[in-house]
């Protein structure tokens, strides 16, 4: 129930079938619960759904990828250039968390050269085009075949990138093919892909492995304000939307009428116009611009609280120790604020 355990999807289920949970649950179980619905999350937006949450464990690999590939410390230590203009990445799996780490990614100057699926590879070292591997993959049920690339003959995790994402299955990568994969960030989209042999010979290698905890969080999170927004019954964003609107127009009369008191108005009014950015935004927040930032808020959070941990404790590349450490210590000081340690 709502207050109880609230599931999520994964793979094998999407907006329809978890409809069905909460429509099932609502009519046995919830039926004289005003929040029958928040029992599970990834609903569509018609059934108490949310935006952004088909994309978000996707855009958490992105923004969780972007937070140490800014970061000049870690990326001198995997020996290659901050930021993520020019660098190549390799995706393993195209289900919803492959296809949307690749839209982003893409979107924001790397360039996909591969992609892996269970019925084959496809590579391009210019670049794949992950809108028109997408539209590919809806229209033929398959990823090969696609105009844009040539089939991958041998395993494309070996071949050589600066980002391999994988986002399939777990134990992937295990201490006998870790040693062959050249990438030099290993971002975790999947739940458990590299077992904890392989995280040994990344780390002599000094190649970085951004921990799955942390990295595909993105889903979870998205769900827990989906919960919110069920528990609360009212869209983020309702009922502050049309004053903020309201509020940006004030602002900009304001503005106006300060520089025709201090310079006149002799030829007319001084007209002052929002720049691009500040008028997209002028409308205030929709809910959709509400889950982004705050998504994007909680990896950024989370990354910098797993980097000091790592610092504090020198644990160097190992992140996946610092963010256990780090979770730990969340629950270590819970229980010892509240009495319970001694």
């Amino acid at each position: 129930g709502p207050g109880l355990d609230v599931p999520a999807p994964d793979m094998g289920t999407g907006e329809r079938e978890m409809s069905w949970m909460a429509d099932t649950f609502s009519q046995t179980m919830g039926h004289n619960d005003i929040n029958a619905h928040a029992c599970v999350t990834g609903k569509p937006i018609s059934q108490g759904g949310i935006h952004g949450r088909i994309s978000a464990t996707g855009r958490g690999v992105f923004h969780g990828i972007e937070n140490f590939i800014n970061e000049a410390t870690y990326m001198s230590a995997v020996g290659i250039t901050p930021g993520f203009q020019d660098k190549t990445f390799i995706v393993q799996g195209f289900g919803n968390v492959g296809l949307h780490s690749t839209r982003y990614l893409h979107r924001y100057g790397a360039r996909c050269i591969g992609v892996l699926e269970f019925d084959g590879s496809i590579f391009n070292p210019q670049g794949i085009d992950p809108k028109e591997l997408e539209e590919w993959k809806l229209a033929n049920g398959t990823i090969m075949g696609f105009p844009g690339a040539e089939t991958y003959e041998g395993n494309l995790l070996y071949e050589k990138c600066d980002i391999l994402v994988p986002a399939a299955g777990e134990k992937v990568i295990n201490k006998h093919n870790a040693p062959l994969i050249k990438a030099r960030i290993i971002a975790e989209g999947a739940n458990g892909p590299c077992t904890p042999e392989a995280d040994k010979v990344f780390l002599a290698n000094d190649q970085l492995v951004i921990p799955d905890l942390y990295l595909n969080a993105g889903g979870v999170t998205v769900s827990y304000f989906e919960w919110l927004k069920n528990l609360n019954h009212v869209s983020y964003g309702r009922l502050t939307f049309k004053w903020e609107r309201e509020s940006n127009y004030h602002l900009l009369e304001s503005v106006q009428e300060s520089l025709e008191r201090k310079f006149g108005k002799m030829g007319g009014r001084i007209p002052v116009t929002p720049s691009a950015d500040f008028q997209n935004r002028i409308a205030g927040a929709s809910e959709k611009d509400i889950v982004h930032s705050g998504l994007s808020y909680t990896m950024e959070r989370s990354a910098r609280a797993i980097m000091r941990t790592a610092m504090t404790y020198n644990l160097g590349l190992d992140l996946r120790t610092a963010a256990y450490v780090k979770s730990l210590e969340k629950v270590f000081l819970v229980y010892d604020e509240a009495g319970l340690t001694f």
